[in-house]
């Protein structure tokens, strides 16, 4: 599926520029479903997160795949 909202902020991707957003992704897990733009249940552990939205499931940490 193709991201529609910003997974930090909430806010349409076509509205406003996101550059801020995509500095804070990259230290800190989605808080919002780039999908649907729900609030999504995120957990974070000392190997990485994983956030779920109820409607589109389970977006996990790259990093946690390997481990």
């Amino acid at each position: 599926m193709e991201a529609t909202y910003c997974g930090h902020c909430g806010d349409p991707l076509a509205r406003v520029r996101h550059e801020s957003c995509e500095r804070h992704l990259a230290l800190e897990p989605p808080r919002f479903c780039t999908t649907c733009r729900r609030r999504m249940k995120v957990q974070v552990v000392p190997r990485g997160w994983t956030a779920e939205c109820v409607r589109h499931g389970v977006v996990t940490d790259a990093s946690t795949l390997g481990a």
